[in-house]
């Protein structure tokens, strides 16, 4: 069952009653505290800021994760990285990577990163609740990066861009190769893709996914 949250008091249902493809709740706001809330608990906003008036609140049951130390890092990658044809930087840029990430889906059917969300994550940034990775050339221009919400150790990744190839598999290196070194638990990664797994990604499941987080 799907339900219609309020404004207030800043609540989420349990996300063991939701749809199949994880929907647990419409409504409520963007605010920080609603944010930190929803991830605190594996929740992420997703929703068509052209096709629907209110946030959409998602909380699968089978996650999609990269644990830091299980980055798969291949040949090809490795070359590319002893190089140093880039040069890659942590949250030095939040506004133009999430702005890039936009503006490379806008117009695209069910773009969801609006100007809404993003004025929610620069508020979450603000707070040092979110972060950035960078990725740039050697003229000092940002090709690439991704952003996410940072809590409990752990790095919930919403968007990424490549404007050079494999720059956005570079900047998920550098952040688990960060977060590896930083004791950091996992990577969140919302939906499989082959990107993704190709890069070690795995699906666990929700029980699993809330211990990570916790213990």
């Amino acid at each position: 069952m799907v339900y219609h949250i309020p404004i207030s008091p800043i609540v989420f249902p349990d996300p063991y009653g939701g749809d199949v493809d994880g929907l647990i709740a419409v409504g409520g706001d963007l605010s920080v505290e609603r944010l930190e809330l929803a991830y605190e608990h594996g929740i992420f906003p997703w929703y068509s800021y052209a096709d629907c008036p209110e946030p959409m609140w998602y909380c699968p049951l089978e996650r999609f994760v990269i644990i830091p130390g299980e980055i798969h890092v291949s040949h090809s990658m490795r070359t590319l990285i002893n190089h140093h044809r880039y040069r890659v930087t942590w949250n030095q840029d939040f506004d133009r990577v999430i702005e890039n990430c936009s503006r490379l889906r806008r117009g695209q059917a069910g773009a969801w990163l609006g100007s809404d969300m993003i004025a929610a994550y620069r508020r979450m940034h603000d707070r040092g609740l979110a972060a950035s990775v960078e990725v740039w050339d050697a003229s000092g221009q940002l090709v690439g990066g991704l952003y996410g919400v940072t809590l409990l150790d752990c790095f919930f990744g919403e968007s990424m861009f490549s404007l050079v190839p494999s720059a956005s598999k570079l900047a998920l290196i550098y952040l688990a190769r960060k977060m590896q070194q930083c004791g950091g638990k996992l990577i969140d990664c919302q939906l499989e893709t082959p990107h993704l797994k190709s890069m070690g990604g795995r699906t666990i499941s929700y029980e699993e996914y809330m211990d990570r987080l916790y213990f």
